[in-house]
């Protein structure tokens, strides 16, 4: 299915239109606030109702990518515009443009100065966010993927509060770090292509392409996949490259912290489904017990680090680095309910923790404090407040009948049927997240209300409720009749696992039974007899079969 199935290029309009309407509110009046608030709304309104047109348009059932887009942009070295989506990319599409509406709506009255700049750069970053997961081309992926880093530089290093200027520089060197590592995987991958030994003999940057090419584990693959893990791990981010996540969010206004807990940390976990698996899939394999270690580290470590916390922000972002070590772990768990768990619970994530940051927002712009000992006793004061707090809570510690058991229980599935050390490792991680859920719970919205700051507060107004529900819905309906969103991503995980299987040629492994074991057949040169048994097979029929 292409994109005549509307008879224009969707996919095309749906990244641009925020680069649009951010250039057309360049020529507003500044001081017309209402009119660069609303103007901004509007457009974020309209991209997400045409994201909206994705849905009745995909079949569910194919793995291919679809409302393809293809034209030639540098023919000379292999570059061209490609767009198109999976059943991966359209619930990141769609999770995209509802958070940045409901991120443009909480900035109403939080943000006051220099607004024209402000929500300029939220579309322009909307409009980055959207291409990345549309890109079929790893030129144009990079391209995306860099400009992503300004519009989210600005955001922290200009409207946001305590060491901005620090946390601003700190998020963008460790990104640019880490990309610079993935250009080089990605160069290395366009030149291994043209060599007929393991690629079709041409020079290209089609994404659809390289994931065919046939490349030893090593020293391509090992080396390969360690330029994607650097770009990837940071970006996430996992233990140890996290130490940037903290101070971004605690210093980014509300919306910023939103936008990056509830997309941006998606693009590291997207990158390792979408790239690493199945274009190194060898390598994938062979790193488990590293990638699993890392990721079962930051589960418990992350949700330790939460317990501590004095201020709300961190321990809300300390929590992020402990969700998405769930999500790490269940995508190398290399099997079916792993990989599906974890691309649900990137969705789940972007909603709950999304919520979360909105909750902290509303109290900060009350009481200019996000100190926990600040509060006590608000569920007398704030019971609207209260209660989506408290949904808002349970979403992201897993309770039954919301949207986070959900992703959970898959993947603890996935990690059980893998190896049952690790589950029982990832288990604590769920116990020590309720336990700081609850804590945080207990501590602002029981007790006594003795604070006299505390008692002068003003519960939701109704344009607060308005974009808190949206995500309560889905937080239900996700939690409830999670099947249409299963889904949509089965054929594409199914054609992941392919690759993956495709790997295990290479490298004989378990999902590891313990977290050192990663083997290759012992037999003296059977690692020699197997890549070329491989190789053999692969150039008849292609490593895909």
């Amino acid at each position: 299915m292409d994109s005549n199935v509307y008879g224009f290029p969707i996919l095309s309009l749906l990244a641009y239109l925020p680069l649009i309407g951010a250039i057309g509110i360049l020529f507003l009046n500044k001081d017309d606030k209402k009119m660069i608030m609303q103007s901004a709304f509007g457009v974020s309104i309209v991209t997400m109702l045409v994201s909206f047109m994705l849905i009745p348009g995909f079949d569910s059932t194919k793995a291919e990518m679809q409302f393809t887009e293809s034209h030639e942009w540098i023919p000379s070295l292999g570059v061209q515009y490609l767009f198109g989506i999976d059943g991966i990319s359209l619930l990141l599409i769609v999770l995209t443009t509802i958070i940045t509406a409901i991120a443009i709506v909480s900035s109403y009255t939080a943000i006051q100065e220099r607004i024209k700049e402000y929500y300029v750069s939220i579309l322009f970053l909307e409009m980055g966010m959207l291409a990345v997961f549309m890109c079929g081309d790893f030129f144009l992926f990079y391209i995306f993927w860099e400009v992503m880093l300004v519009p989210m530089y600005f955001l922290i290093g200009i409207w946001g509060g305590g060491r901005r200027l620090y946390s601003a520089i700190k998020f963008f060197l460790y990104t640019l770090f880490g990309s610079l590592f993935m250009l080089l995987g990605i160069l290395a991958l366009y030149f291994l292509n043209a060599d007929p030994k393991y690629g079709n003999g041409q020079y290209t940057f089609a994404i659809d392409t390289l994931q065919n090419i046939n490349l030893p584990l090593h020293p391509y693959q090992y080396w390969i996949f360690i330029c994607f893990f650097l770009g990837f791990a940071i970006k996430v981010p996992m233990f140890p490259f996290h130490t940037w996540l903290p101070d971004a969010h605690t210093d980014a206004p509300t919306a910023g912290s939103v936008i990056l807990a509830g997309v941006l940390l998606k693009m590291g976990t997207y990158g390792f489904v979408r790239f690493c698996l199945p274009i190194v899939p060898a390598a994938s394999v062979y790193f488990v017990p590293l990638m699993s270690g890392l990721a079962l580290v930051g589960i418990v470590y992350g949700a330790l680090v939460a317990l501590a916390q004095k201020d709300v922000k961190r321990l809300v972002a300390y929590s992020s680095v402990s969700h998405l070590g769930f999500v790490m772990l269940g995508i190398f768990a290399l099997n079916t309910h792993g990989i599906s768990g974890s691309i649900l619970q990137m969705i789940n994530h972007g909603v709950s923790t999304g919520a979360l940051f909105l909750i902290v927002g509303m109290i900060y712009e009350r009481r200019h404090t996000r100190l926990i000992a600040d509060f006590g006793g608000l569920s007398y004061r704030m019971p609207v407040y209260t209660a989506f707090f408290a949904v808002s809570m349970f979403s992201s510690m897993g309770l039954p009948g919301l949207n986070g058991f959900v992703g959970e229980f898959l993947i603890l599935v996935g990690v059980f049927e893998a190896n049952t050390v690790f589950a029982g490792i990832a288990v604590v991680g769920v116990v020590l997240g309720a336990a700081y859920s609850l804590w945080l719970f207990q501590r602002m919205m029981f007790g006594k209300l003795d604070k006299p700051e505390n008692q002068k507060l003003n519960d939701m107004n109704g344009r607060e409720i308005a974009y808190m529900a949206p995500l309560v819905l889905f937080m239900f309906w996700i939690g409830l009749y999670p099947r249409p969103f299963i889904q949509v991503i089965e054929p594409a995980v199914a054609k992941i696992l392919q690759r993956v299987e495709a790997g295990r040629k290479l490298v004989n492994v378990t999902f590891p039974q313990s977290i050192q074991t990663v083997e290759l057949e012992k037999e003296p040169g059977s690692e020699d007899k197997a890549l070329m048994m491989a190789s053999q097979i692969d150039s008849k029929r292609g490593i895909s079969e």
